[in-house]
């Protein structure tokens, strides 16, 4: 993996493709359990890099060992570009492969991404699913206090508070 990662880093498209080439294996992971596709999100590597990896066999619907997807992984590193590519792949705007029930909406109203919520919503994003601590996106952007992203959700500033916070 030291050699994926060193590529990565640098977002080396020529020296990936010939690494590629060589034989590299694309469905290595990382201690954490990450895909190869999830590093180079992690790394900040161009969309074109990123295609490159789904085009010669990376997973787009892997996922870590905590259920983090590729998915997630977008959202997280802001690549609206991949979460764009990903919905465009059938990538269901809903499902979670984590444990907790943590959506790819949560996650994005975390961060305060506030154009891929847009797009979240806009296929299909259910602003009301709740975690199995059952806290939903307005939750989880009220206690970030990510003003912007509440704007973009069916926000009552009157309604009761989940003050259930696990801390």
């Amino acid at each position: 993996m030291n050699k994926w990662l060193e590529l990565l880093k640098s977002d080396d498209y020529l020296g990936i493709k010939k690494h590629i080439k060589k034989g590299a294996d694309l469905q290595e992971t990382n201690e954490a359990g990450e895909s190869v596709l999830a590093c180079a999100l992690r790394a900040g590597c161009s969309i074109e890099t990123l295609m490159l990896l789904v085009e010669s066999g990376a997973d787009i619907f892997d996922f870590d060992d905590e259920g983090v997807s590729i998915f997630d992984m977008a959202i997280t590193y802001d690549n609206i570009h991949m979460v764009s590519y990903l919905l465009e792949q059938g990538i269901d705007v809903n499902k979670t492969t984590r444990k907790s029930g943590f959506t790819a909406l949560m996650a994005a109203a975390c961060y305060g991404r506030v154009e891929i919520i847009k797009l979240l919503l806009e296929n299909g994003a259910n602003q009301y699913a709740k975690d199995s601590k059952g806290f939903s996106a307005i939750d989880f952007a009220r206690k970030m206090n990510k003003k912007s992203v509440l704007a973009l959700l069916d926000y009552d500033p009157e309604a009761p508070k989940n003050t259930d916070y696990a801390r």
